[in-house]
């Protein structure tokens, strides 16, 4: 799907509510009371479209990235938060019942008790989601616990608003808005289904199991999954999967991980994992023959059509995973173009696949720069972090402005990468980047 017509389907379902209002012919008030009720409306559309902006629907995150979509879902959200939190402020009109003078409700709102108690309760209730997710890791919640918390609070909250919408929203009384909320809202629960009943099962049809579990760093292990019944994962080089190892398939104890294998190189996959949460120190405790399950592919860190004249990857850490895929398709495809790669980490202990990566240097012909930021005495490679004297020094010539730059790492080192990047003149539509850790 086109991502302006994503775009356009979006809008669509957001300006709806506001537009059938507007033409629904009901006499006008004051200017104040038509920007609460205009203000509550897109509130409320948004939060609706706001479950399709989850990142688990790959005709929405393939298309316009998962970064794109990620970021769209957060900013989206806040402004939701701040159209529903001035809705209530806006009205002008008092809270009467309706009187002889005024039968069309023009100078009243409601006394329905239900309709005003749910519309309280959500506006209570949507701040509290909005910052859970804003500070989820303050929070203290494992990530699985805060997942189920927000898909049943963003139902809640919706469910909350639809009733006071139905009941108290002046427009809504109209039965066609009436109707299209109602059926804005089965969307929203039908993608909340889809998430956490569908996919599961679909899930199941296609099970995976541990092959091989192995230390190649500093708390770092390569974990290798192999498909069971099945032939296993169509997926682009540069993508990921939401992984689960060990639990069912309707296990909220998933997380997402970045494929380090090459699609041409068989039907396993394999992930380059760091000991940080909950899982992933019990990496090393995991026995082959375990169950697992993979969720995607998704991510638009590919190459795949891309026809730059070079290729250049920036990697942090374990963001050497989905590059080191690509180096290991396009050593497969025998792509000719030039290639260069700065890996940077902490210690010489987390480099991974080092002797791999010098093969590629010898038979493709990419160029590796490591940087450690606490190198050994004997470190004759770049020392400190991948910062921008070190990319301008490696990608600074002028010919290179017109390649592909796909970076992985961490935050500050990719807010790092790309304002350099584009500070040389690098087109942001050459620049490819993918988050794990979103704010």
């Amino acid at each position: 799907m086109n991502p302006r017509l994503l775009i356009l389907i979006y809008l669509f379902m957001v300006l709806l509510p506001l537009g059938l209002s507007w033409v629904g012919g009901r006499p006008p008030r004051s200017v104040w009371d038509e920007l609460a009720s205009g203000a509550g409306m897109l509130a409320f559309a948004i939060i609706l479209a706001e479950f399709l902006l989850s990142g688990r629907f790959r005709a929405i995150s393939a298309r316009i990235g998962m970064d794109v979509t990620m970021r769209f879902h957060q900013l989206l959200a806040r402004s939701a938060l701040a159209l529903a939190l001035v809705h209530p402020y806006l009205y002008r009109a008092p809270f009467n019942p309706p009187h002889p003078w005024d039968v069309t409700r023009q100078l009243t709102l409601s006394t329905d008790v239900a309709g005003i108690v749910t519309g309280f309760l959500a506006w209570m209730l949507l701040p509290a989601l909005v910052l859970l997710a804003v500070d989820r890791e303050q929070g203290g919640f494992r990530y699985e616990t805060w997942r189920l918390m927000h898909g049943l609070g963003a139902a809640l909250v919706a469910g909350l608003i639809l009733y006071h919408t139905l009941n108290s929203g002046r427009y809504s009384q109209d039965p066609i808005l009436a109707r299209v909320w109602i059926g804005l809202f089965l969307v929203a629960l039908t993608s909340l289904a889809f998430i956490y009943l569908v996919k599961p099962a679909l899930k199941r049809q296609s099970p995976w199991v541990v092959d091989a579990v192995q230390s190649i760093g500093l708390n770092i292990w390569e974990l290798t999954i192999a498909p069971r019944g099945h032939k296993g994962l169509r997926y682009q080089a540069g993508q990921f999967v939401w992984l689960n190892v060990g639990s069912s398939a309707a296990s909220l104890n998933e997380n997402p991980f970045s494929i380090s294998s090459a699609p041409k190189s068989g039907n396993k996959l394999q992930f380059i994992i760091k000991e940080l949460g909950d899982f992933t120190r019990t990496l090393g405790q995991i026995v082959p023959g375990t169950q697992a399950y993979v969720d995607g592919p998704h991510g638009n860190l590919v190459i795949s059509g891309r026809t730059e004249p070079g290729i250049a990857l920036i990697a942090g850490g374990v963001g050497i995973a989905p590059l080191l895929g690509i180096l290991r398709q396009l050593h497969h495809d025998k792509d000719t173009r030039p290639t260069a790669l700065i890996y940077g980490n902490r210690v010489e202990a987390q480099i991974v696949c080092r002797d791999e990566l010098e093969t590629l240097a010898c038979e493709h012909g990419t160029k590796i720069v490591h940087a450690l930021y606490e190198p050994p005495a004997d470190w004759t490679g770049h020392v400190g972090m991948c910062d921008a004297d070190l990319i301008r020094r490696v990608f600074g010539r002028s010919e290179m402005r017109q390649w592909l730059f796909i970076l992985c790492g961490p935050p500050i080192m990719m807010e790092v990468a790309e304002e350099t990047l584009i500070g040389m003149g690098v087109p942001a539509r050459q620049i490819l980047s993918e988050r794990f850790n979103y704010e």
